[in-house]
């Protein structure tokens, strides 16, 4: 993993994808799969399509410095919008379709965007219909004068809590050839002209930015509407994909595929995965289907306030590690922001070392909790060994008090989904009269006409956990309210079942 910094002279996206289109026009860019259907997007029609709708964005009122909201799902609309945007220096804020209308609401009413794109009826905001678009073909496809967009991404969040919150980048998205990916891409060997396989949704940081990341340097990028596992693994085996990205919800189901075998995966390069806890057998698990050198797990946060990476040798040395600091610098601290020795959880606070910039600001929301020095917490909890290897316990609001005790959702969960039976779990906790907390478990069966019973269950955990991390109470479900990225809302299932108590 090489810290070695590209020095060539760099460019905005827009400016990125000309430059391509104009070198190897006939060159695929992009291959979208939808279902059944497939489309292939060369160079020269990515670069002509999104200089379209750059001049049908500046004819709906966008300018340099603004918002543009894209509220599509994924599609190759989708990629030439976002260029589109950057090419006349506009912010792309990517927001899920089917975003709740309260919510989307109020995040719009921060955003103040300039144009939404999107199948969405509501006051306050300009809409641009999917349908609206085909109009962009009577604009030229001639290049435009690069504004440079700065800020260029922004990343909408409702919050646990409901809140509404945009982390936007301050920065401008410029990179040299070869530096697509920047310090994340350095991190983990992010290669130049490799196919990847994007299949989480794009309003998601990690898919919209390793996918426009490799567009930067060349990958053929193959998109899918929505993740499906066994069609992940049949295109992983047809285009002979050799980078893509996934937390750990996909992983599993993935592996939960029958016939899901090595010589399937043995095109891949690299695989990331970040995005939450991955249970220490899944990992194994992936670490004999793609070999431990080529599965790479990093630790950060949408704020970009610093990174930890490691791979996978590395970590059967240091199990369950999230790796050791990349240009980073980590501090465990307590609640009066006093530093913990090695072994004592804390909330972890980071820094990058080239802290010359601010990495990101929040808009809608407070800013987040600085420590004396100036290192930055999002809220997670963890710890550093002696190495300077970093593990995570989990995130403050997610933490399960019972009966005086602290128990990490992810560590009960990790040992449910290891069950035969189990395709998902979630863990949370209700509120009780005698426990304060009790720990509560929800699990999506594999069959559900063949479903293990609570006891069951609660027999499985028994033996691989302490007696008061061992759940209360088990529910059965056909299937867990995740979203395409496999995020989940833990408050509000607590909250609902608190409610029933």
């Amino acid at each position: 993993m090489s810290s070695t910094t590209n020095h060539a002279a760099a460019y905005s996206f827009g400016v990125r994808c000309s430059m391509t289109a104009a070198e190897d026009p006939s060159r695929v860019a992009l291959t979208f799969v939808g279902g059944s259907h497939e489309d292939v997007w060369t160079w020269r029609r990515l670069d002509q399509h999104s200089s379209q709708l750059a001049r049908f964005l500046l004819d709906n009122g966008v300018s340099a410095g603004s918002f543009v909201v894209i509220g599509l799902p994924n599609s190759p609309d989708h990629i030439a919008l976002t260029i589109a945007a950057w090419k006349i220096g506009a912010c792309v804020l990517p927001l899920s379709g089917r975003m709740p209308g309260p919510e989307r609401k109020a995040v719009l009413e921060v955003a103040k965007p300039s144009a939404v794109i999107a199948e969405w009826d509501g006051p306050g905001f300009a809409v641009v219909r999917p349908s609206d678009l085909p109009s962009a073909a009577r604009f030229s496809t001639d290049p435009l004068p690069d504004p440079g967009a700065w800020p260029a991404k922004a990343m909408g969040s409702g919050g646990s809590t409901g809140t509404p919150k945009i982390i936007l980048d301050p920065n401008p998205w410029v990179r040299a050839p070869g530096d697509g990916g920047g310090l994340l891409g350095r991190a983990i060997g992010l290669k130049p002209n490799w196919v990847q396989l994007v299949s989480g949704p794009l309003y998601h940081t990690a898919p919209f930015s390793w996918c426009h990341w490799g567009l930067f340097d060349k990958h053929h990028v193959v998109l899918c509407d929505r993740f499906d596992a066994r069609r992940w693994i049949d295109l992983v085996e047809r285009y002979r994909v050799q980078f893509a990205f996934l937390v750990p919800t996909m992983m599993h189901r993935i592996a939960s595929q029958e016939g899901v075998e090595v010589e399937s995966l043995s095109s891949i390069e690299l695989l990331f995965h970040s995005g939450g806890s991955c249970a220490p057998w899944l990992k194994r698990r992936w670490i004999d289907f793609v070999g431990p050198t080529h599965l790479i797990e990093g630790y950060g946060s949408t704020e970009g306030m610093g990174l930890t990476v490691v791979r996978g040798d590395e970590w059967l040395r240091h199990i369950p590690t999230v790796g050791r600091a990349y240009q980073t610098e980590i501090q465990i601290l307590d609640d009066s922001l006093c530093k913990l020795p090695a072994g004592q959880i804390g909330e972890i606070f980071m820094r990058p070392h080239d802290y010359d910039a601010p990495t990101f600001r929040y808009i809608g929301a407070p800013a987040p909790k600085v420590a004396p020095d100036g290192l930055v917490s999002v809220g997670d909890l963890g710890w550093l060994d002696d190495e300077g290897y970093l593990y995570i316990a989990d995130r403050r609001l997610d933490m399960i008090v019972s009966g005086g005790a602290n128990i990490f959702p992810a560590e009960v969960e990790a040992v449910i989904t290891a069950h035969p039976g189990v395709a998902d779990a979630v863990v949370v906790g209700v509120r009780d009269d005698e426990w304060g907390r009790r720990v509560h478990a929800i699990v999506e069966p594999k069959n559900w006409l063949a479903c293990p019973s609570p006891a069951e269950l609660q027999a499985f955990c028994r033996e691989r956990l302490t007696p008061y991390k061992v759940p209360k109470s088990f529910e059965l479900v056909e299937h867990l309210p995740r979203d395409e990225s496999g995020k989940i809302r833990r408050s509000m299932l607590a909250a609902e079942r608190s409610a029933l108590n």
